[in-house]
This record gives structure tokens, C-alpha cells and sequence, in this order.
């Protein structure tokens, strides 16, 4: 018995004998990922195992690889000419998802080499306490569930341990053990004046029983230091074998660094001409500092600043008919939680729960990394345009409110970061071809993010192939970006444990310039840009070469989005 439902798509026009069956298989893993990963759940909308935080342990890890290849194996094992041409499709896209994220769990192990729980336990809480889907009481109930659950939690990640671990990883650990205690101080004050005696003991013992694990942990995460290993590279083979794994339209490694490279001398180039505009007799260097002088003097009116950006940017959308906007669509913009701001140095976007009957897309901006004293530099005005453009209208938060309207389970559990994060920096480009902030001094930092994303491509390969070290990165990306210290070093620190994750942000946008340039060629006359928006964000977060094959007419569905376009719609400011 089960107390959420699940979506399907509709029947297709010519159902197959076997699309039920094969929609059954699905749902059935989706379940078992849910009932496993009550963190998960909570991100997607279903609250019934909110007070839990599941098994971290190293069997438990094997136990879901082990599950995941025999779902695998079945699904492989289907007849396709009982299938739909729909359905097809929809299994192609389960494979494609199994194997990627076998090959993350088999091959690259980073959860055997990284201790990843109190990372886990801060996203497990931070969801509980920044989403509004219950009274605030109650969240705080299951917040103290979850807590009572460290010590217990923490002990089964230990076991995960079978391999060297990182230095390098474990003290970013360590680092987050000291932002935990903060908000677990921030959760403990939250609750009065909202919680009764009785809970808010409770939730005090919790916060209790909590934090002297994690002082018994970070005592353990030290330990490891003496046997740990400085090797945390991917290494050539392995990032080869990734990059096809992850369907890129068949580019390799080396053909993926020559875009870097290119892209780099054609963001410089864009740059120096921006910056000729602005003063034809200064220095490039003079005028990009310049630009990031201008910037608001406290960082609460910077977040007022990222509000009007976004809020602008989507009247822009609907005034110039550049793209649909779902109905009901909602987004807070806040402060990033101090035990995020090591992972997220500069801002990110936290998807919608697909399941929440209200659900709102959170939007954070970090003030500092460190209490960096030049942090405000990064959060000038031109990048507080450009980042709530990649952030919120039209990229993540109206790409992924889109995306989870779609009612395939398959298309929910993909992330193709190229996709996603090639939107967001497509939507950037476009929004200045389209006029919207396209002065000069925009387009400084228009092209100083989009040099930062070409550095994230040489620095993702050359570093995971062990040719770059953690501070070679760093000083190549403040020679190019004129990041402040800390940001850079955070940024690039990032870089090691996520292979190719770095490289999907301006690699996307190119595959996406292209295939809108292939999709003109192609209809010519009758092209249309929101036509061509819309199919991509109703699609889902798929691979670029599974939403080209959508463009050429594979793979519909009858699947279809409210929508507005009068920027009357609750998300308007």
C-alpha cells in the first residue's frame, strides 16, 4: 500500500501489448528508489518518510547497484515490437539513465572514496526547512525525526569506506561539520514560539544527540586524513568511457576540449570588444573592474537586485512571445545556507518538487565564501542580470517547472546536464539577442561568465586526466575570469569530484546554438523561436540527442502544458 500516486503518460495512438507492462517496471523501481532514499522522496514532492533519513551504508549502496542492474537487465530484455513507437522511446530513455548512473555508482565510486553524509544530512534538513508544503510545526517534527536518525546514519556511511579516501574530499567534509552546527543552532531557534514545550524538547534533544555525532564523526573524518590519498582524477580512460556513456552526440574528450579552447578565444575576443565600448582608451582589465564595482552596497540589496532581475527578464519573456510559461509557477529567492556556500560559491537553483501540490522553485545567492571581503565584486549588476537569467526566466526555473509537468517517471529521473545546464547558458545568449540588457557593460559580463564556463571545459578534462592540479586550476581560472580568490579555489575544488559536470554548461549551449540553427535550416519559413523553446522545455531534461530526435518527430507524446503568455500568471512579480 502506498499513500502518493504516480504519473503516467497517456495511452499512445496504437498502444503496444506490452506499454503497460513496461510503465509497471518502471514505477515499481521509482517506488523502491523512494521507500529507499526518503531524502530523495522529500525532493520530489513525496512526504511520507520525511522524519527518515534511510541507510547509508556501504551494503545498502551495493544493494541498489545490484537492484538497478536487474531492473536493467528486464528492461533490456523487452520485446520493442510489442512496444509502441512512444513507449520506445520512453525505454530508450530508462537505459540511458540506468547506465549512466550505473557507471557513476560501478566505475567512478566517488561515494567509496568521499564521505558525502553530513553533505546529505544538510540537504535532507534544508529541504524540510525551506519548503512550504505543511505548516512549520510539522516539518519541524520530521526534522526531528531525521535528527534523532544521525547517529545511526552516520555510523552506516563509515562502512562506506572500503577505499582510500580523498584528503582533499574529506576536508571539505570536515568544513561542513562547522556550517552544521550553525544551522542546526538556526533549526533550534526556529522553533520557538512555533513548537509546544513538549516538541520543542524534544526537537532540542534531537539537535543534541545530532551534533554530538557529527563532533563523533568529524573525530573519524580526521583519522582517515593519515591513510587518505592526494589521487582523486578520473584518469583518461574513464573520462572517456563517461563522456560516451553520457550520449553527446558522439564527441570525444579531446574534440570537447578543442570547444573549450575555441570558445575561450571567442569569449576574450567578445569581451575586448564589449569593453571597447564602454572606453575605447582604458585597459580591458580597467574596464572589467570597472564593471564589477558597480555593484549594490550590502548584500540585502543585491538580493532585491536578483529579484527585479529575474521578475524583468520574465515580462521580457512574455512580452516578446519568446517562450510559454506554466501556470502556477512559483520561485523564492534567498540567501544560500551557510553549509551550502563551500559547494555553491556564487548561486544555484533548487528544482520545484514534482509531487508538491504548491510547489516553488528556490533560488539561492551566496554572500560570501569564507567571509570573502571582495565577495560583493562577484554579485555586480551586469552578473546579477545574467545570473538570474541562467537561474531563473528562462533558464532553470522555467526549463524545470516545465520539464516536471511532463508525467513520464523515465524523463523525471533525468538530469542531462548538458541540457539543463546548456539552457540556462543558451537562455543568457539569447535573452541578449532578444534585447534584453544588451548594453555593453551586460555584455562584459555576459561574456566574462561565458569565459568562466570555457575555463569549467579545459579545467573538467585537463584536471580529471591528472594534468592539472587543484592550484594550477585555480590560478588559471583568476587569470582568466579575474575571480576573487576564494570563489575561484571553491569553484575548482568542486571540479574534482564532479567529472563532467563542468563541462556540460557552455558545451550544451553550443549543441543547443547548433540545433536551433539546424531546426532553421530545416523548416525554414515556418520556423518559430517559441515553438522551438517550448519543445525543448515540455520535452524534459533530456539529452541533447534524444531532444534532437523529438525535433525530427520521434518520441511525442500527447502530453501538453498550460500555459500563458500575458504575465498575468502567479509568478509574476
Amino acid at each position: 500500500m502506498t499513500d502518493f500516486e504516480l504519473t503516467r503518460p497517456e495511452p499512445a495512438p496504437q498502444p503496444g501489448p506490452l506499454d503497460g507492462h513496461f510503465y509497471g517496471l518502471v514505477e515499481d523501481r521509482f517506488r523502491r528508489v523512494l521507500r529507499d532514499n526518503p531524502t530523495a522522496a522529500t525532493s520530489h514532492g513525496i512526504h511520507r518518510w520525511d522524519d527518515q533519513l534511510g541507510d547509508g551504508s556501504r551494503d545498502a549502496v551495493l544493494e541498489e547497484i545490484a537492484r538497478d542492474r536487474r531492473h536493467m537487465v528486464t528492461i533490456e530484455a523487452l520485446d520493442v515490437e510489442a512496444l509502441s513507437p512512444e513507449v520506445r522511446f520512453e525505454r530508450e530513455l530508462e537505459l540511458h539513465h540506468l547506465r549512466e548512473s550505473l557507471f557513476h555508482a560501478e566505475v567512478v565510486r566517488t561515494w567509496e572514496r568521499r564521505s558525502f553524509a553530513l553533505d546529505s544530512l544538510g540537504d535532507a534538513l534544508f529541504m524540510l526547512m525551506a519548503r512550504d508544503f505543511a505548516p512549520f510545526a510539522d516539518r519541524l517534527s520530521s526534522i526531528a525525526g531525521r535528527l534523532e536518525s544521525v547517529p545511526a546514519f552516520l555510523a552506516e556511511h563509515r562502512t562506506r569506506a572500503a577505499a582510500p579516501q580523498v584528503r582533499l574530499w574529506q576536508g571539505l567534509e570536515i568544513e561542513e561539520a562547522e556550517y552544521l552546527r550553525d544551522f542546526l543552532a538556526e533549526i533550534g531557534a526556529a522553533g520557538h514560539g512555533v513548537l509546544g514545550p513538549i516538541e520543542q524538547r524534544r526537537l532540542d534533544r534531537a539537535i543534541l544527540v545530532a551534533a554530538r555525532a557529527i563532533e563523533e564523526y568529524v573525530g573519524w573524518l580526521r583519522i582517515t586524513l593519515d591513510s587518505g590519498t592526494d589521487d582523486w582524477a578520473l584518469g583518461s580512460d574513464k573520462l572517456d568511457d563517461l563522456i560516451r556513456v553520457r550520449a553527446l552526440d558522439g564527441l570525444t574528450a579531446d574534440e570537447i576540449l578543442r570547444i573549450g579552447f575555441d570558445q575561450l578565444a571567442q569569449q576574450q575576443s567578445a569581451r575586448r570588444a564589449a569593453a571597447r565600448q564602454i572606453d575605447p582608451a582604458a585597459l580591458e582589465d580597467a574596464v572589467v573592474d570597472r564593471v564589477k564595482r558597480d555593484h549594490p552596497a550590502t548584500f540585502a540589496e543585491a538580493l532585491e537586485g536578483y529579484r527585479s532581475a529575474m521578475y524583468r527578464a520574465r515580462a521580457h519573456i512574455v512580452e516578446r512571445g519568446l517562450a510559454s510559461i506554466p501556470d502556477g509557477e512559483r520561485i523564492e529567492v534567498i540567501e544560500t545556507p551557510r553549509h551550502l556556500r563551500q559547494s555553491l560559491p556564487l548561486a544555484a537553483y533548487f528544482v520545484p518538487p514534482k509531487f508538491d501540490p504548491n510547489p516553488a522553485g528556490i533560488y539561492v545567492v551566496t554572500p560570501s565564501v569564507d567571509d570573502d571581503p571582495g565577495a560583493m565584486r562577484e554579485h555586480n549588476w551586469s552578473a546579477i542580470s545574467n545570473t538570474s537569467i541562467h537561474e531563473a526566466y528562462p533558464g532553470h526555473h522555467l526549463q524545470l517547472s516545465m520539464a516536471r509537468l511532463h508525467p513520464s517517471l523515465s524523463r523525471l529521473q533525468l538530469d542531462a546536464t548538458e541540457f539543463v545546464e546548456g539552457w540556462g547558458m543558451y537562455s543568457e545568449q539569447m535573452m541578449r539577442e532578444e534585447g534584453f540588457d544588451d548594453g555593453p557593460a551586460f555584455q562584459v559580463g555576459l561574456a566574462t561568465d561565458a569565459i568562466w564556463r570555457a575555463c569549467r571545459i579545459i579545467l573538467d578534462i585537463q584536471m580529471q586526466r591528472g594534468q592539472f592540479s587543484v592550484e594550477d586550476g585555480t590560478q588559471f581560472m583568476r587569470e582568466m575570469t579575474r575571480f576573487e580568490l576564494g570563489v575561484a579555489r571553491a569553484e575548482v575544488t568542486r571540479y574534482t569530484y564532479t567529472p563532467t559536470y563542468q563541462l556540460s554548461y557552455l558545451l550544451g549551449k553550443v549543441m543547443l546554438l547548433q540545433l536551433r540553427e539546424d531546426e532553421r535550416r530545416r523548416l525554414g519559413p515556418a520556423f518559430r523561436l517559441r515553438d522551438f523553446h517550448d519543445s525543448l522545455l515540455r520535452a524534459g531534461s533530456l539529452p541533447i540527442s534524444f531532444q534532437r530526435r523529438i525535433l525530427a518527430g520521434e518520441g511525442r507524446s500527447t502530453h501538453r502544458v498550460s500555459g500563458h503568455g500575458d504575465g498575468r500568471g502567479p509568478g509574476a512579480a
